[in-house]
């Protein structure tokens, strides 16, 4: 725990959170705004990807919500609540801010991810960062691929697997049957179960259960969270005067909450905004990469919309929620903290509206990132090792489900950040590729 607490404050020191940051924000510039510019048409796109003609696995709105299905988890309910524990209110605009810029990491990822694509021996579309870092960048960086595979298919047991089982196996043990909680165990051998069953039918299956499960679940947990903000709205102004606030001053110590620093709201919020959203990781464009399209721009133009959707929209409502019910000082943190100030609105039935969301939201993220992992020991050891990784990612389900919470948030949150620094690097080398894409995208509009 200590060695990984060392490592962990170099992940996420100011080096690498300014890396995400400034790495956004010059694409941002480099593209002009594109992707906030073209939200409308971003959605627009979405939609008529249901049935783009082209080469491709999947339709481009399927692996957007693929893509979503491993982005919409428990960053969104436990992620959220524990950067307003430890960063303070003000965590939630930073997150605000690294989703704005984050959307066109995500838009640059999809556009190298499709154009740097290739076919593997089972004549599948397969891509992503090892991928456009090899045929992008040449023979020199190979080496820069391989790192992102290793770092990749070992991360994905943590932000995919580990904290997602923890999370739900804990809230399912504080719902009482019989006056009893289900033990943790038996949550992670249920999980693993239906992971299994989904895992058997590849991308196809992952992509048909994601494209119904995420829409439901998502717009379910928005229904409540808004009927929520309706509740407490003589509360919201003065949410967001907090938020807005404390984003730049300390915030003092008060009832349960210890207080928090300025840099701690900036490092909570950019570091559980990016393990939301996934913007800069490069997992997203793993699933970009299968899409059925005729242009990179246009499933970039689809993919940016997952950072929108995840932070801006999803990571908003609890985040105003945990606030304006002030619950935020109450020294909970996690999904308990989010739990409470959903209960707090909706007596009774809100715990359980958490619970049924952290259950959804987590099984539909083990198997899309399930996915990301495969790719990446594909590309490292060759399809043979595919079946070894399934078996392993199943098996490490129920293990996850039944260790300590505060382990396995510190191991995800630092193998993120080892995975995402040889994107990083990519995507700042390849970014002129992007822009001409763009442009020639948008000449022939």
């Amino acid at each position: 725990m200590d060695f990984i607490n060392i490592l962990n404050s170099w992940a996420w020191g100011p080096p690498m959170l300014a890396l995400i940051a400034l790495t956004g924000l010059y694409l941002t510039i480099g593209l002009k705004a594109y992707p906030v510019r073209h939200l409308k048409n971003g959605f627009t796109e979405l939609w008529r990807g249901r049935h783009r003609q082209g080469e491709g696995e999947i339709s481009g709105f399927n692996a957007l919500m693929t893509s979503l299905s491993a982005t919409i988890g428990t960053g969104n309910i436990a992620g959220v609540a524990t950067a307003v524990a430890m960063g303070g209110p003000g965590a939630i605009f930073w997150m605000w801010v690294i989703a704005l810029v984050g959307m066109a990491t995500k838009y640059s990822e999809a556009v190298l991810a499709v154009r740097f694509r290739e076919k593997n021996a089972q004549g599948h579309f397969v891509g992503g960062p090892m991928y456009y870092i090899r045929n992008g960048l040449g023979p020199k960086f190979k080496w820069l691929a391989g790192t992102f595979a290793f770092f990749g298919m070992l991360a994905g047991f943590g932000i995919g697997n580990g904290v997602q089982a923890n999370s739900v196996a804990d809230a399912m043990h504080h719902i009482e049957i019989g006056g009893q909680g289900i033990p943790e165990w038996a949550t992670g051998l249920a999980v693993a179960a239906l992971v299994a069953l989904v895992l058997i039918g590849g991308i196809r299956r992952i992509a048909e259960v994601a494209g119904k499960l995420v829409p439901f679940m998502a717009i379910s947990y928005l229904i409540a969270g808004v009927i929520l903000l309706i509740i407490y709205a003589d509360r919201l102004p003065e949410a967001f005067s907090v938020i807005i606030t404390h984003a730049f001053t300390p915030v003092s110590a008060a009832g349960g909450f210890a207080g928090a620093t300025v840099w701690a709201a900036i490092r909570y919020g950019v570091a559980r905004g990016v393990f939301s959203n996934e913007a800069g990781l490069g997992s997203a464009p793993i699933a970009h990469a299968t899409a059925t399209t005729d242009s990179p721009v246009r499933q970039g133009t689809i993919a940016m919309l997952g950072t929108f959707i995840d932070t801006i929209i999803i990571c908003s409502i609890t985040g105003l929620v945990i606030v304006a019910s002030g619950e935020w000082q109450s020294g909970a943190s996690g999904a308990t903290l989010t739990s409470a100030a959903f209960n707090s609105g909706l007596p009774v039935i809100g715990q359980y509206i958490v619970t049924l969301g952290l259950a959804v939201f987590a099984f539909t993220t083990i198997i899309g990132w399930s996915f990301y992992g495969e790719r990446c020991t594909e590309y490292l050891f060759g399809l043979k090792a595919v079946p070894v990784f399934r078996f392993i990612w199943v098996i490490a389900i129920p293990v996850g489900a039944t260790q300590q919470l505060d382990l396995a948030w510190l191991i995800a949150d630092t193998l993120n950040a080892l995975m995402a620094l040889p994107n990083l690097i990519a995507l700042i080398l390849l970014s002129p590729v992007v822009f001409r894409l763009t442009q020639e995208y948008l000449k022939k509009q």
